[in-house]
C-alpha cells in the first residue's frame, strides 16, 4: 500500500499533474488518482497548485515549504501554520487551467472529504480484516496509520533533506540537491538538483535506470501497454551542455 499510493503521488500528481511530463489515458488517470487519494496528500490540484509555486517561487517566501526557514519548516512545519501571504498571492497567479478542465481532477476534487479518509484509512483497514482474517486493531494501525505517516515523511523529505543534502551537477547556484537516499525513499523523486533544471523531464532524472527511480520504470511499463504517452525527456547533448556550464 505504501509503495502503491506512493505511486499517486510520483508518477501521478507530481509527474502527471503538476508537470505535465507525459500523458495518461482514462484508465491510468483514474488508477493515479485513486492512488494519490489514498495516499491523503491533498487533493491533486492543491498539490499540484503549491508544487508549481514551489517550483517557480523556489526558496522564496513564495514557496510554500521554503527551505531557508529551517529543516523542520520545510519537512512539516509548513503544513502546522498559516501560508506566508506571499505563497497566496504567487498561487493565484500560476495558470491551472489545465487542472481546472481534467474532469477527473475536479470529481476528486468536488468529493475530496469523503473520499480521502475512506481510501486512505476505511478500505486499507477492512481488506486485511475482511479477507484474511487479520485483526481490526492491528490492521488499522499498520496498514493504516503506520502506512500513511511512513509515505507522509518519505514524501516530505523531498522538500526538506533533498533541498540540503547532496550534489548539484546541474546547477550550483539552487539548493535542490542530488539525494540518492531520498530517491531510492520516494521511488525516484531524490534527484532532485535535476529535477529543478528539467522539471518536464518525465523520469526526473538524467540516467535511464530503474535503480533508485521505480516511478520512471511503471511510467514506462504504462507506455508499453500504450496507457501513457508523449514521454518528454531532456536529450543528453542538452544535459551535457548544461552541466558544461555549471562547471
Amino acid at each position: 500500500m505504501a509503495m502503491a499510493s506512493g505511486q499517486g503521488i510520483t508518477s501521478g500528481v507530481h509527474r502527471l499533474w503538476a508537470h505535465k511530463s507525459y500523458k495518461a489515458k482514462l484508465p491510468l488517470r483514474l488508477l493515479l488518482c485513486f492512488l494519490q487519494t489514498v495516499a491523503f496528500q491533498n487533493s491533486i490540484y492543491e498539490w499540484s497548485r503549491d508544487h508549481r509555486v514551489h517550483h517557480k517561487f523556489t526558496d522564496t517566501d513564495a514557496d510554500p515549504h521554503n527551505i531557508t526557514r529551517g529543516f523542520f519548516f520545510s519537512h512539516m512545519g509548513w503544513l502546522m501554520m498559516r501560508k506566508h501571504p506571499d505563497v497566496a498571492k504567487m498561487g493565484k497567479l500560476v495558470d491551472m487551467s489545465d487542472l481546472e478542465a481534467d474532469p477527473v481532477v475536479q470529481f476528486q476534487k468536488k468529493f475530496y472529504v469523503a473520499l480521502a479518509p475512506i481510501c486512505c484509512f476505511i478500505l486499507p483497514t477492512v481488506v486485511p480484516w475482511y479477507f484474511w482474517n487479520e485483526d481490526l486493531y492491528t490492521s488499522f494501525c499498520t496498514a493504516g496509520m503506520l502506512r500513511y505517516v511512513f509515505t507522509l515523511h518519505v514524501t516530505w523529505l523531498v522538500n526538506s533533506a533533498a533541498h540540503m543534502w547532496g550534489s548539484k551537477p546541474y546547477d550550483r547556484s539552487i539548493k535542490p540537491s542530488q539525494n540518492s537516499w531520498v530517491s531510492h525513499l520516494t521511488q525516484g523523486e531524490g534527484w532532485h538538483n535535476y529535477h529543478h533544471v528539467f522539471p518536464w523531464d518525465y523520469k526526473a532524472a538524467e540516467l535511464d535506470v530503474y535503480s533508485g527511480n521505480i516511478s520512471t520504470a511503471f511510467i514506462d511499463l504504462m507506455a508499453k501497454i500504450g496507457w501513457a504517452y508523449d514521454l518528454k525527456t531532456a536529450s543528453s547533448v542538452l544535459v551535457q551542455q548544461r552541466m558544461e556550464r555549471t562547471g
